[in-house]
């Protein structure tokens, strides 16, 4: 299929309105000190059913076509984006904390997936909310989404956020990050399955095809976790090697040529196993993010982030139809899932030996979905595991949990008298290993080495 000097007019015209209307409200919120994430959905949003959609739906068809040749060409930009958000995310995945500094963090990520993930299960098998499923109509796969709703951590926000009031340098931060990478890690994962257990033989062009594993089966199960496994294997295993100064792989990560053409290999390497494009991203980033960042990985992140991410949120936002938002059974599953988050994380801070008041500070921060909340409905929904009313509710879920985390944090920052005061504070814990007053480390930097 080609595209007509029609259709590139309409494609272009398409992906300038998103693009500029995401730039505008994504830096308004920014100035706002708000996720420009947030911004950029809602610039989407404004295009998208729930308002250009009532008002004037003939407009809105005109700006966004809803099919044909430029319908798709939007598509593959949506693609496009999802793996440089992924692949931007796998980057910053790098180094952890040390001392008790990583043992806090292990203690709050393991209860911070362990609870959720455990209450989670029961909530959804003993209420079996089926009529969140989507055409796919597989009820593993739904469970598998509920239950990482309910345990997922947004790095790039909560790192944003941080940035913003002064705390990358703290304890705190250092903590809440090193458990956000081991529960990211975990949760992508998990998702990979989910998405693998809704892909039929018929519908794939790789593995899976030639080997006939059918939706939804146990071999498609024990596949799928097997490809999972390995995957983030051999991306840490990568990783480590690549940092050496004489490896290829240390060539492909200074060399932006090499570096566009190693994220699409790996990309359609995982294609071929059936993985998700979004998966191939994330372990792309894992392995280039090795050691400190190279300016050849921050061009390549800068033209996506700067491009593709926001043209994906907006469509993110474009796709949120808020009629079908379903008021009581959002609140009611909004409610369960900061609670049981929260709870879960301020259980493992204390048992780290956190202070009570500043337990409840790591449960809000970690309660922050954003970025990854919302890539977690977006490839349920493509994959036809959830409804849109269910993606509805996970997208305003990942919204508004942000909104909170961001507006809790800078009330402490400043009742406690500034960073440095909470990190004394947490340092009193015995949790700061004395690097109060270290400038930022360089795995944490934000924002132009985050996602939005």
């Amino acid at each position: 299929m080609t595209l007509t000097e029609t259709d590139l007019f309409h494609f272009l015209l398409a992906a300038s309105v998103l693009l500029s209307l995401a730039y505008a409200t994504g830096g308004l919120f920014a100035r706002w000190r708000q996720p420009r994430v947030i911004g950029e959905i809602l610039g989407g949003l404004l295009l998208g059913p729930t308002v250009l959609g009532a008002l004037a739906p003939g407009l809105q068809a005109e700006l966004i076509p809803p099919d044909g040749p430029s319908a798709a060409a939007l598509g593959a930009l949506y693609q496009l984006g999802l793996i440089w958000l992924m692949f931007a995310a796998g980057s910053e995945l790098r180094v952890l904390p040390t001392g008790r500094e990583r043992r806090a963090s292990v203690s709050v990520a393991l209860l911070g997936m362990a609870v959720p993930f455990a209450l989670g299960i029961v909530a959804f098998t003993t209420l079996q909310p089926t009529d969140l499923a989507g055409p796919a109509n597989d009820v593993t796969a739904l469970g598998l989404v509920f239950t990482a709703a309910l345990a997922v951590t947004s790095i790039p926000v909560i790192s944003r956020i941080m940035m913003d009031l002064g705390l990358l340098s703290t304890s705190f931060a250092r903590i809440v990050l090193g458990a956000a990478v081991i529960e990211d890690v975990v949760l992508f994962g998990v998702l990979g399955i989910a998405v693998g257990l809704t892909q039929t033989s018929a519908e794939s062009a790789g593995l899976v095809s030639l080997l006939g594993i059918e939706a939804g089966s146990v071999a498609g199960a024990i596949y799928y976790g097997a490809v999972v496994t390995v995957a983030l294997s051999s991306a840490i295993v990568l990783s480590r090697w690549g940092s050496r100064p004489k490896s290829i792989l240390n060539r492909v990560r200074h060399d932006l040529t090499l570096q566009l053409l190693f994220i699409f290999a790996i990309v359609s390497c995982l294609l071929l196993l059936s993985a998700p494009p979004l998966f191939g991203g994330l372990v792309a980033g894992l392995v280039v993010g090795s050691g400190r960042e190279t300016g050849a990985t921050e061009r390549v992140k800068a033209f996506g982030l700067a491009f593709f991410v926001p043209i994906y949120f907006a469509l993110v936002g474009f796709r949120l139809d808020l009629s079908v938002l379903d008021p009581g059974f959002f609140v009611t599953f909004f409610l369960f899932a900061c609670v049981v988050k929260g709870g879960a994380v301020y259980l493992g801070a204390r048992i780290a030996s956190v202070s009570s008041p500043r337990a409840k500070d790591f449960a809000i921060a970690m309660n922050a979905r954003g970025g990854p909340g919302i890539v977690l409905a977006t490839v349920a929904l493509d994959a036809k595991i959830i409804d849109s009313g269910f993606y509805a509710s996970l997208v305003m879920l990942a919204i508004l949990s942000s909104l909170v985390a961001g507006w809790w944090l800078e009330r402490r920052v400043g009742t406690e008298g500034g960073a440095q005061a909470l990190d004394l504070g947490w340092g009193e814990r015995g949790l700061s290993n004395g690097r109060a007053n270290e400038t930022k480390p360089r795995e944490f930097e934000a924002p132009s080495a985050a996602v939005p």
